[in-house]
Parts: structure tokens; C-alpha cells; sequence
């Protein structure tokens, strides 16, 4: 039977950067992924004659972790399309057409009334947990834009752009979810809307994810799907679905939180896990990639959280035999909302934004339905943060946990992945060779 140092479980980001480490350190590294491909809730693939992200994509430099590791490995970044046309719904239904300035104007108040509290709230970004968040994390954000009393044309503009952040209805997601992020920039929402949504980068996520995974020393297995984790003495043996069978002083789980039951532990997870599994985090959304006719003006669109899709921009033109046509990415706060085999039900989500769109196509990977992931990006349900976070972190016996899910900084966005990645390979090798946690 084949024994090494430490198996990981999955090839994202944490995955990759996990193994990389441990590598470095002397220890022998397997790293099994399930999917035929690693990258994890990151994937870049050629579909309507472009390479898409059909999973996670704007990276920013005030995320530390992302950013070291673009410069490590010499990632550029370019700067999604600027819009020249802005439409957003109006709180009676229709929709308005506007200027990127214009609807800044309307949401400026709002959003600084959202987050006001910050630096109360959470006093340093890399300490989401310390702080009146305490309190305030039983609160949703519904339940902050409710209590500010904004005038309906700015609420409704309001709840569209953090319906688009946080890809859930905004009564289920905490409002920490919200103030971790902001607290990440420095208070400034500005900024943060920047850092979340403006910057990819250059040749892609799947080209940057394999370049770390070329610095892996040990060995990445991919369509491998572990069933099952026996914790015995001195380590664990890993099962898979193909009868194999390995040995490992250490494991390091990196699946999210709403996929981590597709496997088996003994003894089984920790409370915190199953009862989080339970429960699902809020995140529960959509992300599409739509062929429309002709050569669009740049423009970005909000409609409200109550509509099939929420954000509607323009992102790339090209041609075919059929013409001209652009490329919009859409995002929707429920993953149930559209049919992606239905161009029609596509179409009447567009017609919600603005008159006069042409759908031909649609294309996106359901990540709700993905039994590896089961969900987007991470966003929690009121009161899970603060409950959970320090509980989640905590290694189970032989196996460590590094997933987004339970980062400090950039929960939910690939520095939160880098940064457990490095956090669990930092442990495994100290605790390999004797020294303090």
C-alpha cells in the first residue's frame, strides 16, 4: 500500500499552494482532485470563441496573498471594460438608463450608511471576528439597508449592487459577510467594489493555476474522488472511488463547507463542519456568460435581487457566421432562477435590465449543483462568522482544513484560498518537525 506525508484533497488554489509548500518543506506530497483539472472554483475555458472565467476572476493588489503570488510567478493584470452606458431598475420596475457617474451618485450615501460602522464593527480586516461585529452579526443586510430609511430609488439601487457581491437573496447573508470585505480595504467601499469586481488576470485563472501547480513536487492525480478519511494511529488512510487505497501521516481537506459530506471521515467532522453542512452558507447563486447580436454599447446593469439575474455587463465582442455579436457576464442571486436550456426564460431575465437585447446563446457552470462545490463564493448566513470562523480553522486529529471557507483576510475570494493554503502547510511542516504551532 502506497504511504506518503500528506495527502491533499483538491486542486485549487489551497490545494495547490498547500502541496507546494509541503513539497518545499521535505515532505512527500499526493494531492488527489476529482475534477480533470485543477483549478478548483476557478476555471478558464474556450467557449463562444473566448477563453471565459466561468468560476472565480478579478484579483486586486490590496489582496496580499493573490498578489504575492502574481508576482512570484510574473501574473498581469488588465482591466475589465470601463462602461459607457449604465441602466439600473427603478423601485417602481422600470428601467432607467444613465451614466456610470449618475448611478454612483444615487448609491454614494447608501453604501457608506451600509458599512459606516467598520471600523467599530471590525477594527483590523485580519481580525473578521474581533469587535462589535459580535453583535451586529445576528443582523442580515436587508436588515442594515431596512434600518437606514433610504429613499426607495436609492434603496432599490442599493440592494442591487450587494446583491451582486454577496450572489444570495440579502436577507439570508449576514452583514458581516459585507463588513469583512470592506474592513479589508480599509473602510473605504470604494474600493473594495474595485478590488471585487474590475481586475483579471492576463491568459487566465486556469494558466495561473497551473503554473502553481508545476512548482507541486509530488504528484496531482486528477479524476481521483476520495470517499472516504480513516483516521489511525499516527496518520490516515485514504479511500477512493477506485478501490485505491494510501496511507498519510496528514490530510488536508480543502473542499467548501456545503461539499465537505461527499466524503466519509472516522471519527466523524468536527460539530462546527456538520452542523455548517447543515445549515449551507448563503452563497447560492448563478453566474452566466450571454451571447447577444450586435456590437453593444460597454454598459453595466443592475436589476433587483427579486429578478432572475441581478448584473448584466459587457465584456468581449466578436464575430461568426451569424455577425457581429458581445459577450455579457450575468450574475443571479439564485442558481434556480434561470434554465440554461431555456434561451427564453435567458432572454426575459435580460429584458428585465434593458429593452432591445438579442440573446443567441448562454453559457456557465451551475457551481450550486457541482457536488465539489455546492456553492460560489463563500458568504454567511447571519451569525455563522463570528460563531464558526476559529472552530473551522482548527485541525481534526490528522486532517487540516484550507479552503476559502475558513480564511481570515479575503473569505470567499482567492486570497482567502492562498492564504489556508499556506496557513495548513505552515502547521503540517511545524508540527513535522517538532516545533510551536
Amino acid at each position: 500500500m502506497e504511504s506518503v506525508d500528506v495527502v491533499v484533497i483538491g486542486a485549487g488554489f489551497a490545494g495547490l499552494v498547500a502541496a507546494r509548500e509541503l513539497g518545499d518543506a521535505g515532505l512527500s506530497v499526493v494531492v488527489l482532485e476529482a475534477r480533470d483539472r485543477v483549478g478548483g472554483r476557478t476555471w478558464t475555458d474556450r467557449r463562444f470563441g473566448h477563453d471565459l472565467e466561468l468560476g472565480g476572476t478579478w484579483v486586486h493588489w490590496v489582496q496580499p496573498h493573490t498578489w504575492a503570488e502574481m508576482t512570484r510567478y510574473g501574473r498581469e493584470i488588465e482591466r475589465s471594460p470601463r462602461a459607457e452606458e449604465a441602466y439600473w431598475k427603478r423601485a417602481d420596475g422600470t428601467s432607467q438608463r444613465g451614466t456610470l457617474e449618475e448611478f454612483m451618485a444615487l448609491i454614494d450615501a447608501g453604501q457608506q450608511q451600509i458599512i459606516d460602522d467598520v471600523r467599530e464593527s471590525i477594527p483590523r480586516g485580519t481580525e473578521p471576528t474581533v469587535g462589535a461585529i459580535q453583535e451586529l452579526d445576528a443582523l442580515s443586510i436587508q436588515d442594515r439597508i431596512e434600518a437606514l430609511g433610504l429613499d426607495p430609488e436609492a434603496r432599490a439601487a442599493n440592494e442591487s449592487v450587494w446583491v451582486g457581491h454577496v450572489n444570495a437573496p440579502l436577507n439570508q447573508v449576514g452583514l458581516a459577510s459585507a463588513m469583512r470585505w470592506v474592513a479589508a480595504t480599509g473602510g473605504h467601499w470604494q474600493l473594495m467594489h474595485e478590488a471585487s469586481a474590475t481586475y483579471r488576470v492576463v491568459g487566465g485563472m486556469s494558466a495561473f493555476t497551473a503554473e502553481i501547480a508545476a512548482d507541486v513536487s509530488g504528484e496531482i492525480r486528477l479524476s481521483s474522488t476520495v470517499t472516504s478519511v480513516a483516521q489511525q494511529d499516527g496518520g490516515a488512510l485514504v479511500s477512493l472511488a477506485d478501490g485505491t487505497q494510501i496511507r498519510a501521516r496528514f490530510v488536508v481537506s480543502t473542499l467548501p463547507a456545503n461539499a465537505i459530506s461527499g466524503i466519509s471521515f472516522d471519527p466523524p467532522l468536527p460539530e462546527v463542519w456538520q452542523r455548517l453542512g447543515a445549515e449551507r452558507v448563503a452563497s447560492q447563486g448563478s453566474k452566466l456568460w450571454i451571447r447577444a447580436r450586435g456590437h453593444l454599447p460597454r454598459f453595466f446593469a443592475y436589476a433587483s435581487q427579486h429578478d432572475p439575474l441581478s448584473v448584466l455587463k459587457a465584456e468581449y465582442y466578436g464575430s461568426d457566421e451569424d455577425g457581429d455579436y458581445t459577450l455579457l457576464v450575468a450574475f443571479g442571486p439564485e442558481h434556480t432562477r434561470v434554465d440554461l436550456d431555456d434561451l427564453a426564460s435567458v432572454q426575459a431575465a435580460v429584458d428585465a435590465f434593458r429593452p432591445g437585447i438579442e440573446v443567441t446563446g448562454v453559457t456557465a457552470h451551475d457551481w450550486m449543483a457541482d457536488p465539489l462545490s455546492r456553492n460560489t463564493w463563500m458568504t454567511h448566513r447571519p451569525g455563522q462568522l463570528t460563531r464558526d470562523l476559529a472552530e473551522l480553522q482548527r485541525p481534526h486529529g490528522a486532517v487540516h482544513f484550507a479552503t476559502t471557507d475558513n480564511a481570515k483576510l479575503w473569505g470567499g475570494f482567492v486570497d482567502g484560498a492562498i492564504e489556508s493554503g499556506l496557513r495548513e502547510a505552515r502547521r503540517i511542516a511545524g508540527a513535522d518537525s517538532g516545533s510551536a504551532q
